[in-house]
This record gives C-alpha cells, structure tokens and sequence, in this order.
C-alpha cells in the first residue's frame, strides 16, 4: 500500500454518471475487462457506452504511448448515447500508456488514476525512472495518483499476471461503483466458459480478490442507479456492440448468406455471425480477397436469396467494379460498410466518417444506388432488415455505413420482438410470363419485375454492358439514355415514399431558429447532447440527423430556409476557414456538406475534424458556441 490509499466507506456516494478508462498495454486484457463492466452495468440498467481503445498496431512496443489499448465505459442513470468528456477514473496497467489518452484531452484535473506500482520497483532503472518522472508529472498537472500492487495480488492467484490481471481489476470496479457480483461472475463464467473449469475458476478468484482489495485499500464507493422504467425493461434487455447487432439484422432478415474477407473493423461482425449462423439455416463465406467476396454475393443474389458483403473503406475501394455490375445489372445486394479513417490502409482502428462520398459516387459511370446511414447500435439491427427489403424492392445494391464508433461500442437496447414481416419470401419458383423481358423498366418508377433464373422460363443473360430491356447489349444512344433515365428514377421513386427527417431541440417541427446543424451516422449521441445542453444556455439551435443520403429524405431545403444558419458537423476532413492558403474558392467542404451544397445551392457551412476518436459533446457545444455568437452578434 501507499500514502495515497485509504480504507473503504461503508455507504456508497450516489452519482448520475461516470466515465471509467481501463488502459493497458496490447495483448493484456483491459478491453475485455472494460467490455464487461460495460455488460454487468447494461444488466443492472444503467446506461452505457463504451468506446474501444485500440492500437494502429497489431502488436505494438510495450510500454509505449502508442501501444495504449483499452476501453472507456461511460455509465449513467440514462440512456448513454455518446462517450462523454473527460474521464473520471482510469486504471492504468503502466504509466507511459496513459500518455497518449492524456494527449486526446481524456483526463481532466481531479481524474482518479489507479496505477500499477511494479514499475517502481523494476529491475532497469531506466523503467524507474520514467515511473518516478511520470507520477510526478501526473500529479503536477492535476491526476489524483493512487499506486497500486495490483500485479503483487494477481500473482497469489495465478503464475502469469499478464493473463488475470484485468479480472482483478474488473473485481475492483465492481466493488467501486458498486456492481452486483453474480453478474460478474456470470459475465466471468460466459467469457471463458468454451476453455474450461480449469480458466474459469482461477479468472473468477482474480474478481473475487479485486473486489476485496478495493473495499480494503480504496476509499472510492460508489452507486449509480438505473435509469428510470430500466426495472421494467431489463427482462427484454440485450447489451451488445454494433458489430453483434449486425448479425442479427442480416439473420433477422432472412438473408442466408454473408461473404467477406477479414477487414478492421468489420471482422468481428463475422466471427460473430460464423458462430451462430449455421443455427438459422446460414452460412458465411470467407473469400480469398474483397473482390472475390463481393462476386460471390452478387451472384447468390442473382439465384433468387439476396446475400449480404460486410467490409470497411479499403474493401470498398476493391468492391466498386462489382458495385457498378450488380447496378447495371440491377441484381439486389446489401453491402455493410464500417468505415475507418483513410486515404489507403489510414486508420485502421479508429473511427471516421470517411466514405461517404466514395459511397455516393465511387463507381465509373453514373451508378445510382440506395445508400443509408445507422446512427445508433439498435439501428444496426434494423437497417440490415431494411437494406435487405429495399435491395429486393427496388432491385438494386443498397449500401449501409456504419462506423468502428458503433462497431465497437457497447450499449443496453431493448430486444426486439420477431416480426414474419422482417423475413425474405420464399424465391418464388411459379412460371416466368415468357412475354415479361427481364428488365420490364416503368416509364413512371424505373422500377421493373424481377425473374429468377430457377423459375421456367425465368432465365436470362445478365450483364454489365448496356442493355436492351431483353438484357441483350446494346451500344445504341437511346438505349443508353433510356435506361440511364430508369435507373435514376428508381431513386426518386424511393425518395417519393419518404419522409421529412424529426428536427431535435426544437418544440414545433415548424419553429424557425439561429442555428441548424445537420449530421448523419454515429455522432447523433454526441450532437444531440450539445444541443439540449445550448438550448439550455437560451440559444436557439436545432439538429437533424440524416438516415437516407441517396435519395436525400425530403422538404430538405424548406426546413434549410427557416434557419439563419444550416451547417455539417462531421468525423471526415474539412479546411477550416483560417487556415493557411484556404480561401472561398478553394476550401475543402465536409462530406454531407459537399452533398448539400451541391444538391441545394445553398451556402451550406461545416465543422469537422478527424481525431480519429468519437465526437464528445465538450468539443461540439465550443464549436457551435462561437458560430451562435457570431449570428446573434
């Protein structure tokens, strides 16, 4: 023990939020550990949001700022939609990766850092030393610094440390913030159950242990109750991460097929649905490259089962050729794609809001096709059901961005109840009307009948070249333009069943007011939090969250015009007004604004930035501050 420990309360201290950081080096456990805290919350009813801190690296250096890997679990008494600011409580398995986290703005002064103590005692006095200089320099700049023997503990447990020490330390949190015990045991026994009693029972001593030490040695005791009606809802609460609830949508869906290559940050979605899908009638492909996993789906697709390609960016990039076939073709696919920083292998495991332009107009030619955006985990699950039922409607590749915000995060949603509705039909297999060409286009819609090719008589060439209606190919200049003019209309006949996005902060759809801040995908949480909190502050600001971004969702430019101000708040890269060079003629828009400018022609403004780290509501009310001030000046 230290000067800095003391012994525990016996009543806990009632709090509405904290945001814990666990933070190791790679390889040591402090993901799971923060995972399943994040869980045994979820399961008491609190709200949750975790945000997965992950190395660029496989494996990189130990001890290192770059090789901080981790979690950050914000947990309230309601629901949690984003990751909050700074920090409250962070466990640091060794000083020098808490560098970098302190480098993002994690940690604010009065945040409590419980650290492993072994460095101090280390053999090479270099490790002393950059021990001693970084508690020192901790605690100078505000950190409240409590050095802990915890790997002294774990090794009364267990031979190697490395491998337990992130159950002790999920033992201590849950006697620090109070977390039921059976729960974490259970959580424990569900995690490592597949390897054994002999990894199960050791893993839940190391808790047991964890949770004495901190009642013993740590003066820190708090409770967090759930949040209002969660006793209700924690029968029908499930607490997954965006990755899971994915696979349930493409199993929800009915879909019985998913082809894709290993891609971070989308990977886990299929280990996830390679574990479970055989129980439903599916089966996972995992092709030799992008290429070959989008071919393969597009042509289960054209035997009658719509199939699903689940990537990120770089797999993107290699997909658009077959992107362009199954549009040509108009062939129903449903593509996933959980974005990551870029350009080339970029970030790989951090978030951005990188492709959506390159999912709007990535393909050579003129390649219309459905693309929506989730903005939250429950969203997961219900878009993939929704891109399968629109790829098959409108007959065409519906493409569905995500985000390693939402991929990895956890978060407590209500199971939803199984609807036939959500399910395809049966491949129809009667008679094809032989007097039906393949592709029977509607002047009015663009859309047409779709054959398969088990149905008699229901064959037929398919192509990527220009064709006639008979799928024949065609270079004649009508034709092109013809069919041109369907395939975009398709797209508008989509847009006509729309309807006009839910405007937040405001208390009429029709209020007029300063400011409009327009967003799309996983910063909803973020976004929406700083606009009650100005509304609040008695400014007069609203925000609309997209979900369809081609076709746009409609009587987007009249809500536009009853605002002084209409800007993007974005994760992907945009010049700011002052920068060096940067002049109205040559700035660099954020993606969405890009878009609707263009669409408009409005003088649509934006703020973005690429950290590489999800939107906290402490940077966007700064941000929005100062455009408010200026319009009301």
């Amino acid at each position: 023990m230290n000067d800095h420990t003391t012994h525990s309360q016996e009543k806990p201290q009632q709090l509405d939020e904290h945001i814990v950081e666990i933070v190791s080096d790679s390889g040591e456990g402090a993901q799971k550990c923060g995972q399943t805290f994040g869980i045994i919350g979820g399961k008491m009813g609190n709200g949750i949001w975790t945000v997965e801190i992950i190395p660029a690296e496989i494996q990189p250096p130990a001890r290192t700022p770059a090789g901080g890997s981790g979690n950050r679990v914000r947990v309230g008494s309601k629901i949690m939609t984003n990751m909050g600011n700074e920090a409250d409580l962070v466990v640091g398995f060794n000083e020098q990766v808490l560098y970098a986290r302190i480098a993002n703005g994690a940690y604010k002064k009065g945040t409590i850092v419980l650290l492993e103590n072994k460095w101090a005692t280390d053999p090479q006095e270099k490790i002393r030393d950059q021990y001693a200089f970084a508690i020192k320099e901790f605690r100078d700049n505000g950190l409240i610094v409590h050095e802990l023997a915890i790997e002294e503990e774990c090794l009364k447990i267990v031979k190697n440390a490395r491998k337990g020490k992130n159950m002790f330390v999920l033992g201590m949190l849950c006697r620090i913030y109070n977390r039921d015990t059976e729960l974490g045991l259970t959580e424990i026994h569900n995690t490592f159950k597949h390897k054994g009693e002999k990894v199960v029972k050791p893993n839940q001593d190391l808790f047991k242990v964890g949770y004495q030490f901190a009642k013993d040695n740590l003066d820190y005791f708090y409770t967090i109750p759930p949040y209002e009606g969660a006793e209700q809802e924690l029968k029908d609460i499930v607490v997954t991460n965006g990755n899971t609830a994915l696979g349930l949508g493409v199993m929800a869906a009915g879909m019985e097929m998913v082809s894709m290559y290993p891609i971070t940050p989308a990977t886990s979605a299929s280990h996830y649905v390679a574990d479970v899908f055989n129980q439903v009638g599916g089966f996972v492909h995992q092709a030799e490259d992008e290429i070959a996993a989008i071919g393969f789906a597009i042509g289960a697709s054209y035997a009658g089962k719509t199939a699903c390609t689940i990537t990120s960016g770089p797999g993107m990039a290699l997909k658009t050729e077959m992107i362009g076939l199954a549009v040509m073709a108009e062939v129903p696919l449903v593509i996933v794609n959980v974005q990551r920083g870029g350009p080339s292998t970029g970030l790989p495991t951090k978030v951005e809001q990188a492709d959506l332009l390159s999912a709007l107009y990535g393909e050579p030619g003129d390649a219309p096709k459905i693309v929506i955006a989730a903005a939250t985990i429950p969203e997961c699950f219900e878009f993939v059901i929704m891109a399968r039922k629109l790829a098959e409607e409108f007959r065409t590749p519906v493409i569905l961005l995500t985000d390693a915000n939402l991929a990895t995060g956890v978060q407590p949603w209500l199971r939803p109840e199984i609807k036939e509705e959500w399910f395809s039909p049966p491949i129809d297999q009667s008679p094809w009307n032989k007097d039906i060409p393949a592709y029977d286009w509607d002047d009015q819609t663009g859309l047409s009948q779709r054959p398969i090719p088990g149905q008699p008589d229901g064959m037929y060439v398919l192509t990527g070249l220009s064709h006639t209606e008979h799928s024949k190919v065609s270079y004649n200049s009508e034709t092109n333009q013809i069919t041109s003019q369907h395939r975009s209309r398709k797209i508008a006949a989509l847009q006509s069943t729309l309807k006009a996005p839910i405007i937040h902060g405001v208390e009429s759809q029709e209020d007029e007011g300063d400011l409009l801040v327009v967003a799309w995908g996983s910063t909803i949480g973020a976004i929406e939090e700083s606009i009650d909190r100005l509304n609040d502050q008695g400014y007069n600001v609203a925000s609309l969250h997209l979900r369809f971004l081609s076709p746009l969702e409609p009587n987007l430019k009249e809500i536009f015009s009853r605002y002084k101000k209409v800007m993007t708040v974005e994760i992907n890269y945009s010049d700011a007004t002052n920068a060096p060079m940067i002049n109205e003629e040559n700035r660099r828009y954020a993606q969405l604004a890009h878009v609707l400018r263009a669409q408009f022609a409005l003088d649509i403004d934006c703020w973005s930035v690429v950290y590489g780290h999800p939107l906290q509501p402490g940077m966007v009310i700064e941000e929005l501050t100062q455009h408010l001030d200026a319009i009301t000046a």
